[in-house]
């Protein structure tokens, strides 16, 4: 993993000097390429957001967007998109920091089949909720009690969760692609009955390949040349082939068919400002109202500190201690990104992990967000181009970057169990349970009972102990909220 150079540069730009272009040895095309890799890896959720919020009516019988009998999945789409690119470009200016933000994975779910599930509630009352978690994080942020939680943590720790997500990001790639599927009597197995058949997966067979090669030959860019080849590869094989979505038939795309379906799209702007903070404390209660904003906040909160520090140790932009430039504004801009989804009716936004594929491309600054949070902003209008590509042209940067952020497992001290332990255990619990957030909590809980049990309770930071015994309340949210309901 290649540092960013420490010497001191003059700015060639008003640009150049705000965003730290050249101190963090980057320049303004990487940064544009970078901008352009994250958004095209992560412009899935501008399909995947609908779809999840759209599964279900909420209690009342309505539809995410309003509607009676079925959802508007283009009002989500257009909401989705606006939020990111708002808060993306955010994150951009205000802490200049390469990372991106969009509706959260697994918290959108939580909306659809939690909140907006429990009695009497609307969509609107459970974005209310959203809002409420966004605003709770906030007032953590300005306190300065999240940025001390996130120095409390060992620097080894924060090099596992790097690590982990680093396979887990791995893992969603080739599950995305359905390279890696549900077995047949195994967790997972190989393609279709143990077999790469289909013309998908060979998609990203040769996306995942001309990524490895470009990048081992130096070529800028090669993570950006491998989407946009692989896009145009399966474009070709869909005109061949017709196939349909994965969905309806096994050989088929996942979350898209690589069809051209158009330029321009007129967009829908009517689910924004869609939330009730009052209906959601009407119908919930103040105890389980209390607990589902806990929830929400525990997972928004150590997903991001996982995220950025990830990203930063991918970009080599981390101090001593492990911590991010700006962590401070890092922090409140992902905070106001929950605030944003739930006003936005999209649910929370926060850090993607998949800005790491940017950043693996040179990005190293705030302008790459601004890039990749204004095509966010062109997509509103330019949808049609952005569904055109599937998981399986975008997902092999995803396995690229795995692999470029495991490389920092050596730097754990893997013959000191008090450590080893506690970090093996945060690396696997990521993949193997699909968050971030709960590897991240098992490795807290094991770091602190492993000093306990050695009587080193002094070296464990207070914050840590505190943030600890809070995770073992968050994994046994589920028997917690029976006895309340």
């Amino acid at each position: 993993m290649a540092k960013t150079s420490s010497a001191t540069v003059t700015p060639k730009s008003a640009l150049d000097r705000y965003f730290f272009i050249s101190e963090r040895g980057s320049t303004v095309g990487r940064e544009v390429r970078g901008g352009l890799v994250t958004f095209f890896t992560m412009s899935y959720i501008l399909v995947l957001n609908p779809l999840i919020l759209g599964t279900l009516p909420s209690a009342q019988g309505t539809w995410i967007g309003g509607g009676a009998d079925g959802p508007n999945f283009g009002a989500v789409a257009v909401g989705t998109a606006v939020v990111a690119g708002v808060m993306t470009i955010l994150m951009g200016v205000v802490a200049r920091f390469p990372l991106a933000l969009a509706a959260g994975l697994g918290l959108n779910a939580v909306v659809t089949f939690t909140l907006a599930t429990m009695k009497d509630m609307s969509f609107a009352d459970a974005m209310g909720v959203i809002v409420l978690e966004g605003i709770l994080i906030l007032v953590l942020v300005l306190t300065g009690f999240r940025e001390a939680v996130f120095k409390a943590v060992p620097g080894q720790l924060k090099v596992a969760i790097s690590v982990g997500i680093g396979l887990f990001i791995a893992f969603i790639g080739l599950y995305d692609a359905r390279f890696s599927t549900d077995g047949a009597g195994t967790p997972v197995g190989l393609g279709i009955d143990n077999s790469l058949r289909t013309w998908p997966v060979l998609v990203f067979v040769v996306g995942l390949l001309l990524a490895i090669i470009l990048m081992v030959r130096k070529v800028p860019g090669a993570l950006l040349i491998a989407i946009v080849v692989s896009t145009v590869l399966a474009v070709i094989v869909q005109a061949i082939a017709k196939l349909g979505p994965a969905v309806e038939d096994p050989n088929g795309w996942s979350l898209t068919v690589p069809e051209y379906s158009g330029v321009v799209a007129t967009p829908d702007f009517s689910i924004l400002g869609q939330f009730s903070i009052l209906g959601a404390a009407k119908h919930l209660g103040p105890l389980v109202l209390v607990l589902m904003v806990f929830t929400l906040m525990l997972a928004d909160f150590f997903d991001t500190m996982g995220t950025m520090v990830a990203v930063g140790a991918e970009g080599g932009l981390l101090d001593k201690n492990g911590n991010p430039p700006r962590t401070r504004e890092i922090l409140v801009v992902d905070s106001v990104g929950a605030i944003a989804g739930g006003a936005g009716g999209v649910s929370s936004n926060t850090a993607y992990i998949e800005s790491a594929s940017g950043v693996g491309d040179g990005a190293r600054t705030g302008l790459a967000s601004v890039v990749t949070g204004l095509c966010f902003l062109l997509s509103i209008f330019f949808a049609p181009l952005v569904s055109m590509v599937p998981f399986e042209a975008a997902t092999p940067a995803l396995v690229v970057v795995g692999f470029l952020m495991m490389m920092q497992v050596a730097d754990i001290s893997w013959k000191d169990y008090e450590i080893a332990i506690p970090a093996f255990l945060t690396i696997i619990v990521m993949p193997f349970t699909y968050s971030i957030t709960n590897g991240i909590g098992v490795g807290f809980i094991a770091y602190a009972v492993l000093k306990l049990v050695k009587g080193k309770i002094r070296e464990v930071h207070p914050l840590l102990w505190a943030t600890a015994a809070l995770f073992i309340i968050f994994f046994a949210q589920g028997p917690i909220l029976d006895l309340i309901r």
